[in-house]
């Protein structure tokens, strides 16, 4: 039996959803707490109603169930983010701090912020981008996560609280839609190819960016949190880099398995997020402290990806 109880908040997300499930596994059903704004009456397992902005709530629940591990995963994202700024800063922000001092306050062992590779700008270097480099992040997101990336050092060498972080690239997965960010375009693509769809994509043809497949993000994160805490030589966030493409380059390794398929490109506000972002990633940090390494490369991941996506969607029309 698991010594450690998990809360999960935001685990109706895009990651939250998939490492729910990896961390019941892990730990089991009855060590795990899934939350978020609402109510999952097909939840299989411990599910609490949690606005993340409601210190108090956040509390009764560590209390409740003496969490030793919080998992925070709720933002309002990138392009979402831009539609309001201020109310973007606000819940992200607060909704940290209202963890880290849960934490802190009742004995938390250990936290998992996520950050993003929205924290980096036009200031950095685009390829291979360096785990330290200067930080000008050109939406509120990033901003937000920059802050928060700092607060995340502060509060490990104040309190001692035990905070791990990753820069996430863009993530791309089966298992759940997309949730507002610039990068999703790359999990929209799978399921217009999959159901025989032309896809209109809202980036250049040539935007590189920084992608992980979901499953290499799950393992990562379940990874660095394993890792000794001896190991952890990074308390800001670490680089994390699975593969780097462009849209058009998608595009061809589906075509490679579904030749009939079609892409076209209508750029818009994305696309200027997209350009002050980094190509690629330097994650040598993490190889180094933890051990960290992907396994899926582009062909890998989009042969996976239309699989189970034509899984999903025979199951529905059957």
């Amino acid at each position: 039996m698991s010594s450690e109880t998990v809360l999960i908040i935001g685990a109706k997300g895009q990651i939250g959803s998939v490492l729910t499930k990896e961390l019941q596994l892990k730990f089991g059903i009855e060590n795990v707490v899934a939350s978020d704004l609402r109510e999952d009456t097909e939840f299989i397992g411990h599910f609490e109603v949690i606005d993340a902005t409601d210190f108090d709530r956040i509390e009764a629940v560590v209390k409740q169930y003496g969490i030793t591990q919080i998992y925070h995963l709720a933002a309002i994202l990138s392009a979402k983010g831009e539609e309001n700024p201020l109310l973007t800063w606000e819940i992200n922000m607060k909704t940290m701090f209202n963890v880290f001092e849960v934490a802190r306050k009742n004995s938390v062992q250990k936290v998992f912020y996520p950050s993003s590779i929205a924290v980096f700008g036009d200031a950095a270097p685009p390829d291979a981008t360096p785990q330290s480099t200067y930080l000008n992040p050109s939406t509120v997101y990033g901003i937000s996560k920059s802050a928060g990336e700092n607060w995340s050092e502060y509060y490990f060498n104040r309190y001692g609280l035990d905070i791990r972080s990753i820069r996430y690239p863009g993530i791309i997965g089966y298992q759940s839609l997309p949730g507002g960010g610039t990068t999703d375009y790359a999990v929209d693509i799978y399921h217009k190819a999959v159901n025989e769809e032309d896809f209109s994509c809202f980036l250049d043809k040539d935007s590189m960016l920084p992608m992980i497949f979901m499953n290499d993000a799950i393992r990562a994160t379940i990874e660095l949190m394993d890792a000794p805490k001896e190991s952890i030589k990074t308390r800001s966030s670490y680089n994390l880099a699975g593969m780097s493409f462009a849209p058009e380059e998608i595009a061809n390794a589906i075509q490679k398995i579904l030749p009939n398929f079609k892409i076209s490109y209508a750029p818009d506000f994305r696309q200027e997020i997209a350009a002050n972002w980094p190509r690629s990633i330097d994650d040598s940090d993490a190889r180094i402290d933890w051990g960290w390494k992907p396994q899926y490369d582009l062909d890998g991941m989009t042969k996976v990806m239309l699989e189970k996506l034509k899984e999903q969607y025979s199951t529905l029309n059957y």
